[in-house]
């Protein structure tokens, strides 16, 4: 049974509903602020739980035209809906119960200037299982895949537009070379690492559809000195909430 709801303030007037079930951790700030949005684009975030990474780029560029939040599950969805209420972004963020592997018609394809993922980490059936199915569902791939995840994203993009993920290091070749597959040229990488002596636990990863090849490997992000060093200071927006 889901419990420990609690309301969650990102901003002096945006709002979240968290659970002990949906919940946000600092790699959903990291992959909203890395995929930063310029005035009146549209944005589909897959997979986006109880509504951070939306929310967060709401407030971090408010002139976005609109942004649409899709999952699967109906409690990640109505948490969501609670926090756009308590917002008041009710023409601006849209939660949405669906399967991204059969979107709703009203949602149009190749249509989005951005499309962006916090994907499950785990291959299904390998690692720890939560006794929990709704934490199963987020943090493995038994409902979509990344595959599936990169394959809606290229049919909701337009041509340029941008995909945004972040995902486990050790899956890095196999998202680069699905991103390729499906006509989303990478683009930009950056490593997350707890200090400079330590392994990354967390990449980021930006594609272009269409794009043509060229790929940038930006400076390593140190949580350990992120408020020292200047090139990190583009993903510390909210850095209180890291």
């Amino acid at each position: 049974m889901i419990s420990n709801f609690k309301i969650e303030k990102i901003t002096p007037s945006i709002f979240i509903q968290t659970s002990n079930i949906h919940t946000f951790g600092t790699d959903a700030f990291l992959l909203a602020n890395f995929s930063e949005s310029k005035k009146n684009k549209s944005i589909c975030d897959l997979g986006t739980g109880c509504g951070i990474i939306p929310a967060i780029l709401y407030s971090n560029q408010p002139t976005i035209k609109k942004i649409y939040g899709i999952d699967i599950q109906q409690q990640a969805i109505d948490q969501f809906s609670k926090g756009v209420f308590l917002s008041n972004l009710q023409k601006k963020l849209f939660p949405i119960l669906a399967d991204i592997k059969n979107l709703p018609s009203f949602i149009k394809k190749q249509t989005f200037d951005l499309v962006c993922s916090n994907p499950p980490y785990k291959i299904n059936n390998t690692g720890i299982l939560n006794k929990s199915i709704e934490k199963q569902i987020a943090n493995h791939e038994i409902l979509c895949t990344n595959e599936d995840i990169i394959k809606s994203a290229s049919l909701l993009l337009k041509f340029k537009g941008r995909f945004t993920l972040c995902q486990r290091p050790e899956r890095l070749v196999d998202i680069l070379e699905t991103m390729r597959k499906y006509n989303i040229e990478p683009k930009r990488l950056i490593f997350i690492q707890n200090n400079s002596e330590s392994p990354p636990w967390l990449f980021l990863v930006e594609g272009v559809k269409g794009g043509k090849s060229f790929l940038k490997i930006e400076p390593p992000f140190y949580m350990d000195l992120a408020k020292q060093l200047p090139y990190n200071k583009k993903y510390l927006k909210l850095k209180n909430r890291m």
